[in-house]
């Protein structure tokens, strides 16, 4: 067993509410959110147990839990656990993004299972303005499985965020798969189209208000009040 920092204790096993990425306890109980990554970027099923990303309330900030199959491939990348590591999209990781629709701000949260992550706070498309802040992230690699656990600090989202969208990366060269939780619909991807994780149009309705209770008030972000 290779351990990143401490263990996380693995998610129960549940069913998912059908189309929606939700699990059925979770739908039922709004301060814990569960989803599963059942599908490809293009809206095939995958072909494996699917990614569980779970969030509730944290010290300071959401909580962030991913469960699923440790693929080992591409092999881990050559920095230290809990540290930010450009271009993490490019190993094994899993992913996050909070938007506010209205504007186009959101925030991008990648997790690898062999400790690294990555947070970028995009205003407009793919146009990050700030980007390898700290993150609390611990993981765990048992056999065939990880886990991981992090704190997501309120001040990394902005202001309003209302859709959500997470997607899973693992593979190498032309076994390279990239999964999302709301994939582009079958009938909209055109020959030769590529997967695009910034395309905000498919993201789903997603409101913080649902896990912190109704009357819940995001404090303000020194960060976002940064941005150009």
């Amino acid at each position: 067993m290779k351990m990143c920092n401490t263990d996380v204790v693995p998610f129960e096993q549940q069913g998912s509410v059908e189309g929606s990425g939700l699990s059925q306890e979770a739908s039922a109980k709004y301060d814990r959110m569960e989803f599963l990554i059942e599908h490809t970027w293009d809206s095939n099923p995958v072909t494996h147990e699917p990614i569980r990303i779970g969030f509730s309330p944290g010290n300071g900030g959401l909580k962030m839990e991913v469960s699923g199959p440790f693929f080992n491939d591409p092999a881990a990348p050559p920095g230290p656990p809990s540290q930010p590591f450009p271009g993490l999209w490019d190993y094994e990781v899993v992913e996050s993004f909070f938007l506010d629709s209205a504007t186009e701000n959101y925030l991008e949260v990648e997790l690898c299972p062999h400790g690294q992550q990555l947070i970028l706070l995009l205003s407009g498309v793919r146009q990050a303005f700030m980007q390898q802040l700290p993150l609390v992230f611990n993981a765990t690699i048992a056999g065939d499985r990880w886990m991981g656990e992090a704190l997501l600090p309120w001040s990394y989202f902005p202001p309003n965020v209302n859709k959500m969208n997470s997607y899973a990366i693992h593979g190498s060269g032309e076994e390279r798969t990239y999964e999302a939780l709301y994939p582009i619909p079958k009938q909209e991807i055109v020959e030769g189209q590529k997967p695009n994780f910034h395309r905000l149009e498919y993201f789903r309705e997603f409101h913080l208000q649902s896990i912190m209770g109704e009357g819940w008030v995001q404090p303000e972000s020194d960060l976002w009040k940064k941005k150009p």
